[in-house]
């Protein structure tokens, strides 16, 4: 019986084999691997592009916007203009992982399933090792919650200024990517914890508690304990993640019938 093609063998061909822009975008990313090019270096001319790679002007173009929508290269016309490498921001790059995970439905607990794994193997190796500079910095975002919240608004803010010592903390890895995936994970927390607003009730338990762990974790990064910076954030993931689940809970109750 000879075989009829369906939608389904259609959609799977286009997904077998990258429209031809995609391959050239994919082919100039190469490029620059190849020929060791750096943020700033100015590309080929479409002109070369359409010889070196024996496709259209609009083939080049489509590429190219590809390219920039994805942030890796930069493009400006007039006297001295082309198409540039461009480095792909920390900032830009979470955002652009965030969309992905955005119609995920991420739990807290999902997230501190990491954040409990990756988090206190980052402590231990930075106990030490952390810049006076950056030990002030950390100093200074624990003293902005020494006192309990009055408000939802000032809670909100407390929340988000405990989540930036982690983020901090992220920053300074010996590992960019374990740094990058605690950074993106903190910005998760940091979203959720605002649209869900998972800041009411004013929970003084967590901020009694997360001060404390943040405190002695200072403590022991200044000193160089690499155990205790370990141990110290290990007690404090199992906590927060516990009652932040408390208040994921009473957020997800507000939308339940009476």
């Amino acid at each position: 019986m000879p075989h009829v093609t369906t939608l389904s063998d259609v959609e799977k061909a286009k997904e077998a084999k990258p429209s031809r822009p995609v391959r050239v975008a994919e082919a100039i990313k190469s490029l620059v691997v190849a020929e060791a090019m750096k943020p700033g270096d100015r590309l080929p001319s479409e002109t070369d592009m359409m010889a070196r790679f024996s496709m259209s002007k609009g083939t080049i173009r489509e590429a190219m916007r590809i390219l920039e929508a994805q942030g890796l290269i930069k493009t400006r016309t007039g006297p001295g203009g082309g198409a540039f490498v461009h480095e792909v921001s920390r900032d830009r790059a979470k955002a652009l992982l965030g969309n992905y995970f955005y119609f995920k439905n991420l739990t807290i607990g999902d997230i501190y399933q990491m954040r409990r794994a990756l988090e206190p193997v980052n402590a231990a190796f930075l106990a030490g090792k952390l810049p006076a500079t950056v030990l002030r910095q950390l100093e200074e975002i624990t003293t902005s919650y020494d006192k309990p919240a009055q408000s939802a608004e000032e809670e909100r803010k407390q929340h988000l200024a405990s989540l930036r010592f982690h983020a901090l903390l992220a920053e300074q890895s010996h590992n960019p990517l374990l740094g990058f995936i605690i950074d993106f994970m903190v910005n998760l927390l940091a979203d959720i914890t605002v649209y869900r607003q998972l800041y009411t009730p004013v929970n003084p338990e967590l901020r009694n508690r997360g001060s404390d762990y943040q405190k002695r974790l200072l403590a022991a990064l200044k000193e160089g304990d690499a155990g205790a910076a370990k141990a110290i954030m290990t007690a404090h993931m199992e906590t927060a993640w516990a009652l932040m689940g408390n208040q994921e809970a009473i957020a997800l109750s507000r939308f339940l019938p009476e």
